[in-house]
């Protein structure tokens, strides 16, 4: 599922192309801030049909070398383990993965070299070669050798990067997420389910799904607001020599502070001190870090912080 720390950066790279280019509109914005997250939805299903196509090239060397014209005793007898790896066998025929596909049009038809590549790393690797040729093997060794696949091969591979670069500019900054995501769906994959195993559902919640929306909305139509209580706070600075990205992360933040009762305060910070180590500058994080902490509490000060439920969460500790 779609993480709100993924939602958070996507809303954070819209804003920044929103206003970096005068000529969009919200509504226009708003429908390129959805249209990210389905194809970060469809990255995911793209990657798990990526681990069957690396099983079928390798089934279609072990058929090419059956067809030699002198086999070998190896060539005719081959260590079909992993071609038969049940979790794979549950991925090929999962009806919610094929239906996803189908309607994506994503096929890995026209990578062949790729799928070859990955499938020569695989065999060379460690973890692999204990896999095959374990005494016995289960359905938890079929598991952890495609965790370790999506791990330590497709996700280390820059050659699968610079395709996906080019196939999609919604896509350079997904990769170590939709890797995890398919991690996790693989640890809850069972063995007595085949073609209706579950896959993540794009959304946790539809609170989640909602938090897209009202997050993207509080922020682009408080935005002068925002950035005002952003001044107040950065008096000694020159405020036009801030980098705009590191006022726009300002911005988010201060606006969940202001307008999302659930989330805890505490919660908001540390998301957004996070989104600062991958879009800004060591000391660019460092003065994000000490501007909210000023700005949250001035807010609360003037009783602009109201939190509730869930948002009550750390807020006694926060105050003493």
């Amino acid at each position: 599922m779609i993480s709100r720390r993924i939602i958070r950066i996507k809303v954070l790279q819209v804003l920044y192309a929103h206003y970096t280019s005068p000529e969009k509109s919200i509504n226009g914005t708003e429908k390129e801030l959805f249209f990210s997250i389905q194809k970060t939805f469809d990255l995911y299903h793209y990657l798990l049909q990526l681990v069957v196509e690396i099983a079928d090239h390798a089934n279609s060397i072990i058929e090419l070398r059956k067809k030699k014209h002198f086999p070998t005793a190896e060539d005719l007898n081959p260590n079909t383990r992993f071609v038969n790896n049940q979790v794979i066998f549950q991925i090929r025929h999962n009806k919610a993965l094929l239906k996803q596909l189908e309607q994506s049009k994503l096929s890995w038809s026209n990578e062949p070299e790729l799928v070859k590549k990955l499938y020569t790393e695989l065999i060379n690797a460690d973890f692999y070669a204990e896999y095959m040729t374990k005494p016995e093997r289960n359905y938890q060794d079929d598991k952890k050798v495609l965790e370790l696949l999506m791990a330590e091969i497709i996700l280390q591979s820059e050659d699968l990067s610079s395709i996906l670069e080019e196939e999609s500019i919604y896509w350079n900054d997904d990769l170590d997420f939709v890797v995890s995501m398919i991690i996790k769906t693989i640890k809850k994959f069972k063995d007595y389910s085949n073609e209706n195993s579950a896959l993540m559902p794009m959304f946790k919640d539809e609170e989640d799904s909602d938090f897209v929306k009202n997050l993207f909305r509080k922020c682009v139509l408080n935005h002068d607001d925002l950035g005002k209580v952003v001044e107040q706070h950065t008096e000694n600075w020159d405020v036009e020599r801030i980098a705009f990205i590191d006022k726009l992360i300002m911005e988010m933040a201060i606006a969940e502070f202001l307008h999302f009762t659930s989330i805890p305060t505490k919660v908001t910070l540390n998301e957004y001190i996070e989104l600062s180590k991958y879009y800004s500058t060591q000391k660019s994080r460092n003065f994000i870090n000490g501007i909210l902490d000023k700005a949250l509490k001035a807010l609360k000060k003037d009783n602009l912080v109201l939190k509730a439920g869930r948002g009550l969460i750390g807020e006694e500790s926060s105050e003493g």
